[in-house]
């Protein structure tokens, strides 16, 4: 009575799967189950909205089952985008897998980048309709890492513009700290992804003084040298100007104490992946975007599937700490999952997962990551427009980075 498995075990083409009994029933998932539910003793299940929540042990106390944390804003970004699923038939990779068959993508990918651009036009209006009540003249964006950041904020800059505003960008990085003052981590390496290492008050100092009407010299952080510098690059904003500023620390308080709060807009973009396996195994949205990431590293700054793999956990570690705790924070969700990306990224993910050796301890992340995509079938990246927000991680993108 399982028809998602059976849809997905038809169209992956197999002669064989595994497959598990409980008590008579029978059942696939992705991955190995554990032997015993010994395996983790420590757990708790809490009622939530329709359903539960599986809570494993808490970090910082292994011997108790951690608590939940309410996202409201969170949650019903996530779950706006699983209506949008259902109604366009495709929730899973078993009727993904069907679309491709029947030759359907290029209208499944319209539509996902169509949901897109809808989006972030209402968000524009949002932002447009603070800035006439005389709020929302600085937007901060903040995700973590792979979210696909850059090309939403460009594609806002676009949406603006259609509002008569007139977006002019700041990068956070910019106002990075010399590198010799660059606060350490536990292990004694620079914490790039520290608050701290950012120059928070020459920030907040140019801030204020855009805000006040006056023109400012904007740094550029060298980071072949490990040091800002001024280049002669000015700004002065003008009655109609909104600031977008990018960066993981968008969100936090700290960044920009000085300013009023009702002078900004925030917005927090990640990819919740909401197309599942099946209905008992979810695409982890991290693999989601360590997926993207891997390709992005490898064919822009040369930097292999392993490295990546290896780096991941530290950056994992950044976002647990100086991002998610202050997303619900934002005035605004945005999701930059497409319900395609898996079957496009799928051939050139290979291509690079392929090369970590088998006796590397990065390979049997690598190894799950393969099977993770081989669920999903191949979908031509020809089809993808050029301002698709997955251009900034496959290449070919109309905007520059």
């Amino acid at each position: 009575g399982l028809a998602d498995k059976v849809r997905l075990l038809d169209t992956l083409g197999e002669l064989y799967t595994v497959y598990y009994v409980l008590d008579g029933v029978a059942d696939s998932f992705y991955g190995c189950l554990a032997p015993s539910t010994g395996m983790c003793p420590v757990f708790n299940l809490e009622p939530f909205k329709d359903g539960l929540l599986l809570m494993g042990p808490d970090t910082k106390r292994l011997d108790m089952p951690s608590t939940p944390k309410a996202q409201e804003k969170l949650y019903k970004a996530f779950t706006d985008y699983l209506a949008f699923n259902r109604v366009i038939g495709v929730d899973d990779a078993g009727t993904f897998n069907t679309a491709v068959r029947h030759h359907d993508t290029p209208m499944l990918i319209n539509v996902a980048e169509a949901m897109h651009d809808k989006r972030i036009g209402r968000i524009s209006d949002r932002i447009l309709e603070r800035y006439q009540q005389g709020g929302a003249k600085i937007v901060f964006i903040a995700g973590p890492s792979s979210s696909g950041k850059t090309t939403f904020t460009k594609r806002l800059a676009i949406q603006l513009t259609t509002n008569l505003l007139e977006p002019c960008m700041i990068s956070l990085d910019d106002y990075f700290v010399n590198r010799v003052n660059t606060p350490l981590d536990e292990n004694g390496e620079y914490d790039y992804e520290s608050i701290h290492a950012l120059d928070l008050a020459t920030f907040n100092n140019d801030l204020s003084r855009l805000l006040a009407g006056e023109e400012v010299e904007l740094p550029t952080y060298n980071f072949e040298l490990g040091q800002r510098v001024y280049k002669g690059n000015r700004l002065k904003l003008s009655s109609r100007s909104v600031l977008l500023i990018e960066g993981i620390h968008g969100l936090n308080p700290e960044l920009s104490a000085g300013i009023e709060p009702e002078k900004k807009f925030l917005i927090y973009v990640s990819a919740l992946t909401t197309i599942s396996i099946d209905d008992h195994n979810w695409v982890p949205t991290t693999d989601n975007r360590l997926l993207r990431r891997i390709i992005r590293d490898f064919k822009y700054r040369g930097v292999s599937a392993a490295d990546t793999i290896k780096r991941w956990p530290s950056v994992r570690r950044g976002e647990d700490k100086w991002i998610f705790p202050y997303q619900e924070n934002a005035d605004e969700m945005f999701n930059s999952s497409l319900i395609f990306e898996l079957g496009v990224m799928r051939p050139l993910a290979e291509d690079v997962l392929q090369s970590v050796p088998r006796n590397a301890a990065e390979y049997a992340v690598s190894h799950r990551l393969m099977r993770l995509l081989s669920y999903f079938s191949t979908v031509p990246e020809r089809f993808i427009p050029s301002t698709s927000l997955l251009r900034e991680f496959l290449g070919g993108s109309s905007f520059r980075y």
